[in-house]
């Protein structure tokens, strides 16, 4: 059957937070902790909800971290927030042509339409789905799900769009095609590992898999 419907993770998938996301994790970890950790070591912590990774870092101070992170986070999101290539261009297109577009992101989803409104992409999303609005994060379908409902669509003709082991395997729970993202921060073998059905070495790709002309 023919993907209809396009789910897309946000953070380093469509734009490029990765400076923006590290640098707010190293601001929060030294605040708290006095600790300075590398752009290496905080690389796992890229992708899970945030409280998930605050707890790892410092079960009793998670909370505060989580707030610290979302503040200096807020603060400097214009001055680091671009798209990758191609993606404003083949989102615009692929919303022109009729898809069915959403985001579903472990973000909350205040911040990440800001993110989307940053890099000019909010006019072509009516669904985004943050971690505020569902109980259980990507790897779980349920994301997934919430969006297919509000679109009034359903997995068979949907592909899930990610650069993290959690996009692919929430895609993969939920009964949708996959794409994973070569310019992922943890690297295109980390998702080749994964088997998803596609991998994307730019977004514009989609429009060849999908046969838009």
């Amino acid at each position: 059957m023919k993907i209809k419907t396009l789910l897309f993770d946000l953070d380093g998938t469509l734009i490029d937070t990765n400076p923006l996301i590290i640098e707010s994790f190293i601001y929060t970890i030294k605040k708290h902790t006095g600790q300075i950790y590398s752009e290496e070591e905080v690389l796992p912590f890229i992708g899970p909800p945030l409280i998930d990774s605050m707890t790892k870092i410092d079960a009793e101070q998670a909370e505060a971290m989580m707030a610290t992170y979302i503040d200096h986070n807020l603060a400097i999101h214009e001055a680091y927030v671009k798209p990758y290539p191609t993606v404003v261009e083949t989102i615009k297109t692929l919303h022109e042509r009729g898809y069915k577009l959403a985001i579903v992101t472990t973000k909350m989803t205040d911040t990440a339409r800001l993110g989307l409104k940053i890099a000019g992409l909010e006019q072509y999303f009516d669904v985004v789905i943050g971690l505020n609005e569902v109980e259980h994060a990507k790897p779980h379908p349920e994301p997934i799900f919430k969006a297919l409902e509000e679109l009034n669509k359903t997995p068979v003709d949907a592909l899930m769009v990610g650069d993290n082991y959690h996009d692919i395997e929430a895609g993969q729970n939920a009964g949708t095609k996959t794409a994973g993202v070569a310019w992922a921060i943890k690297g295109r073998e980390t998702l080749a590992a994964l088997r998803p059905d596609y991998m994307l070495e730019e977004l514009a790709d989609l429009l060849t898999i999908l046969e838009v002309d």
